[in-house]
């Protein structure tokens, strides 16, 4: 009796030897490599190139992080899409971001981008300066960035929103196409949309540029910042692989990629101009600031937002 007693003792101690080897290398696992996936949004601009070039180039796989981009087409999408849980984070901006948060849902600006907004006229169009379009048609979409940067380069000029007529036209290919067949003096646009403007006879007027503005922003829910964090830092050392090979590639080895991939027209091949990418950053205080007071000013937004209501550090981890 004692030595089936012993035996079962031993039994039983190694099966709690193999259930702690077993825990133990579970536990190793987790730590050592396998990262949940991330479902980020994209959308047809030049803010996207980094994450399909991390992609095409491997720089995920080498960071150990599966990456799964989604295209999208408007930014209405974009917004349903991660309101409904199926994206952690998107490409965006300051204005989807304030939007969100005052509709109850909870999003935070973990980085800037390099997205650029151009207000162009047309061909035919004689004014050689912002204060020429006053009293003409510009076209524009409502309450969105590209409305907030054409107001900001009016401003600039001592001119107010209402002292163009607005011409309001979502849909950016459109708004391109009205622009080029002579139906607008002048069309806030974004990349690649502004340079085949340009390419086709437009004249750039200003731009977000000049005025040293950036409210494009990468935003994620605050659920995948929590759960997903060391995913999110992986995604950016990454991200900033991409950003130092557009900064030195030659052209040629990424831009028949870049173009079929981002859903580019093929006239942008020739006509695009890739600004020059900065790595993951936060954005300036006053770039999210600004962007809060118009939407207020506007009564967009039923609250006042600070800055710590929506940047989250992440990168310096």
């Amino acid at each position: 009796m004692k030595i089936w007693k012993r035996v079962g003792c031993l039994a039983l101690a190694a099966a709690a030897m193999l259930a702690v080897a077993g825990c133990g290398t579970g536990s190793q696992s987790a730590g050592s490599g396998k990262m949940q996936e991330l479902s980020i949004g994209l959308m047809p601009d030049t803010d996207s190139l980094p994450f399909l070039i991390a992609e095409e180039k491997g720089y995920f796989a080498d960071e150990g992080v599966k990456v799964n981009l989604k295209p999208f087409k408007s930014a209405m999408d974009r917004d349903s899409a991660m309101q409904s849980g199926h994206l952690d984070g998107a490409v965006s901006d300051m204005l989807a971001a304030a939007f969100a948060k005052d509709g109850g849902f909870d999003v935070k600006v973990t980085s800037s981008t390099d997205g650029s907004y151009k207000l162009i006229a047309g061909k035919a169009e004689p004014a050689a300066d912002v204060k020429g379009l006053r009293g003409k048609d510009v076209s524009v979409s409502r309450n969105t960035i590209i409305e907030y940067v054409t107001d900001r380069i009016l401003a600039k000029d001592g001119m107010q929103g209402d002292d163009i007529n607005k011409v309001i036209i979502p849909q950016i290919p459109t708004r391109l196409e009205m622009l080029q067949n002579g139906k607008l003096a002048a069309a806030t646009l974004p990349e690649p949309m502004a340079s085949i403007a340009v390419r086709n006879g437009g004249r750039l007027i200003k731009s977000s540029d000049d005025l040293g503005i950036n409210p494009g922003v990468m935003i994620f829910t605050d659920k995948s910042v929590k759960d997903k964090k060391k995913e999110i830092q992986a995604m950016y050392r990454a991200y900033n692989r991409a950003v130092d090979y557009l900064n030195s590639a030659p052209r040629e080895e990424y831009i028949d990629f870049v173009i079929e991939k981002a859903g580019f027209p093929s006239e942008a091949k020739e006509a695009l101009k890739l600004p020059t990418y900065h790595k993951a950053a936060l954005p300036k205080e006053e770039d999210v600031t600004d962007c809060i007071k118009w939407l207020n000013d506007k009564d967009l937004i039923k609250e006042t937002y600070g800055y710590d209501d929506f940047v989250i550090r992440l990168l310096d981890d």
